[in-house]
């Protein structure tokens, strides 16, 4: 399948990201006893620019909290936080645009446990 580019402007960007079935296989931390990546998701997180702001959300309880970030560690991935017990529902993001016309707000359904085919690159004119 033929990966499709998301074209961003060169402004800081927060990524907010789903862990279970979206990064990491859904429920592999109770199914397997750990977690383990989707083909392609650590990749993804490995070229976002570190001066970027990385956000996980999680329903999984706050007593996995331990091992979540202790995987996260040991996988050498840089993010900021996670929200551990966010409700299984809809999760919806409302922000401003830009003067410019920049829309500031994203928003990209995937498969579960599929990671996403898009990839990004700048466009130092948005």
């Amino acid at each position: 399948m033929e990966s499709k580019i998301l074209e961003l402007s060169s402004l800081g960007k927060t990524w907010i990201l789903d862990l279970d079935g979206t990064i990491v296989k859904h429920n592999g931390y109770l199914i397997d006893g750990k977690d383990s990546w989707l083909p392609g998701a650590k990749e993804f997180l490995n070229n976002i620019p570190k001066t970027d702001m990385i956000l996980f959300l999680t329903s999984r309880e706050k007593k996995y909290q331990d091992i979540t970030e202790q995987f996260l560690k040991e996988e050498g991935i840089q993010y900021h936080t996670i929200i551990y017990e966010a409700p299984y529902g809809e999760r919806i993001l409302i922000n401003d645009k830009k003067n410019s016309g920049l829309k500031t707000a994203l928003a990209i359904n995937t498969k579960r446990d599929c990671f996403c085919e898009y990839n990004f690159k700048i466009n130092e004119e948005l």
